[in-house]
């Protein structure tokens, strides 16, 4: 998987639509399959592809119809423990409702 860096959100963006397309060609669809098949416009579809813009709901519908929905549960992951003490304090945080500041 490419590193993205440090990159913008807009370029991150423009990243994610290029591989929409490259994802939709491997299947060999048209933008039209693909919306259709995703339940999202085709101006949805378009936009997402050149620009990256979309809801998230139109992204995790193109996202699920290109077979890469898993990949969404990977984000906002807390860091994995180093130890049982911040196992621990990770169990606490999980169950907080508000931040304190």
């Amino acid at each position: 998987m490419l590193s993205l860096g440090l990159r913008t959100p807009v370029e991150v963006a423009r990243l994610l639509g290029e591989r929409i397309v490259e994802l939709r060609l491997t299947h060999n669809w048209k933008r039209e399959t693909l919306a259709t098949r995703a339940g999202v416009s085709l101006a949805t579809l378009r936009r997402l592809e050149t620009s990256g813009q979309a809801s998230l709901d139109h992204l995790l519908r193109v996202a699920l119809t290109l077979g890469c929905l898993d990949q969404f549960e990977q984000l906002f992951q807390p860091p994995p423990a180093r130890s049982f003490a911040e196992l621990d304090q990770q169990k606490v945080a999980r169950r907080r409702k508000r931040g304190t500041t």
